[in-house]
């Protein structure tokens, strides 16, 4: 059985294809905040831009800070009060994401052949 196609379905089709394919080059030119995590199938990873080490751990100390003030700030709300809640488990799962545990690994593993303890 051949199919048949008028020209309309034709010219509708490569219109398809061609609104296809300038979609997939937009997306490649604007969408690249998120890129395939290489060690999980299905995440992805944001890369955040840090002068050094001690950028980072500034940037952790205000996140926490951040937090402290939101936990303060929910315990004394107003029960009448409409907000939308800090949602600081959220922002505290972003900062073990960013906390350098690997690095620090090696920090002490350096201290200790130098002699520390």
């Amino acid at each position: 059985m051949i199919n048949r196609y008028n020209l309309n379905d034709i010219h509708a089709m490569e219109n398809e294809i061609k609104k296809l394919e300038n979609l997939k080059i937009l997306t490649a030119r604007y969408c690249n905040t998120l890129t395939p995590s290489p060690d999980q199938k299905g995440t992805y990873t944001a890369k955040i831009n840090m002068l050094n080490y001690y950028e980072l751990a500034a940037t952790i100390t205000e996140i926490l800070k951040l937090c402290i003030i939101a936990l303060d700030y929910d315990a004394h709300k107003p029960e009448t009060t409409k907000y939308s809640p800090i949602n600081v488990g959220l922002i505290l799962e972003m900062v073990l994401e960013l906390f350098p545990t690997d690095e620090f690994e090696l920090i002490t593993e350096i201290n200790e052949m130098l002699g520390g303890s």
